[in-house]
């Protein structure tokens, strides 16, 4: 699909891959809608692109259904959705004190990473349903993001694991789903990448997560993950994928 004229919007577009992927559609000739828990850096990268931005709990439905409008009113209904938003949660099912470990923790990374992604999902298709069909029937794209934990998680990530490995699940479901309607879906699962959670980590965490990468031997970057994501959106035969972008990596048991 032309990106060039469109309305995109990227959920955790205020930084990482988010607003790697942001900057790149902007580039690329869309109109962007920044969407954030952080609203003040939503709308310091919005102000940089020309575009909008709204505060958004991609777990909340209300929220998330005022940022699709704020985003709507500002820029026009939007024929790509970027998912970025999401957290790097882990947790254990028996605490080391021989507890379990409370249901909510367990849970959190599911509600926002997996049910988030639906939630978005669902607005995107709404408005897109509505749209007039572009070049070979197609209204419009969706690209979501899971993770390389979602197929060999580690000890310790059941929780994400679990919320990565069903957005890759239902990316195929999904595209079959809205196929009639000329929505396209896809999705990426990044491996190692250097973003703002990988900075904060201690130098020797982050050369041992390297030491473990195959080929390149670093981090993958947040515009490279930018760069597949508008290949996705322009491609109009990819759909129903899910693109691993690690590098050759194979996750540890630890």
């Amino acid at each position: 699909m032309e990106i060039k004229g469109h309305t995109a919007i990227v959920t955790g577009g205020a930084s990482g891959l988010g607003a790697a992927t942001a900057r790149a559609l902007a580039a690329a000739g869309a109109k962007v809608g920044v969407l954030d828990m952080n609203e003040e850096l939503a709308h310091a990268v919005a102000t940089e692109l020309g575009g909008a931005a709204a505060a958004c709990d991609v777990s909340d439905a209300a929220s998330t259904e005022a940022a699709f409008a704020a985003v709507r009113e500002a820029l026009g209904p939007a024929r790509i959705l970027i998912a970025c938003a999401g957290i790097a949660a882990g947790a254990k099912l028996v605490g080391k004190d021989g507890a379990p470990t409370p249901l909510d923790k367990l849970t959190r990374a599911i509600r926002i990473n997996l049910i988030g992604t639906i939630n978005t999902m669902r607005l995107a298709a709404a408005d897109l349903v509505a749209l007039e069909p572009l070049d070979d029937g197609e209204r419009g794209t969706i690209v979501t993001t899971a993770s390389i934990a979602g197929f060999e998680g580690q000890v310790g990530q059941g929780d994400y694991s679990a919320s990565k490995g069903g957005v890759a699940a239902m990316t195929l479901t999904f595209a079959r789903e809205l196929a009639r309607d000329g929505i396209r879906v896809n999705c990426i699962s990044p491996g190692l990448m250097d973003t703002p959670m990988m900075a904060g980590l201690p130098d020797a965490v982050r050369e041992s997560l390297i030491a473990t990468t195959v080929f390149p031997k670093r981090l993958g970057q947040a515009e490279e993950y930018a760069a597949l994501a508008l290949q996705l959106v322009q491609n109009r035969f990819i759909n129903g994928s899910v693109i691993r972008f690690d590098g050759a990596l194979r996750m540890a048991p630890k």
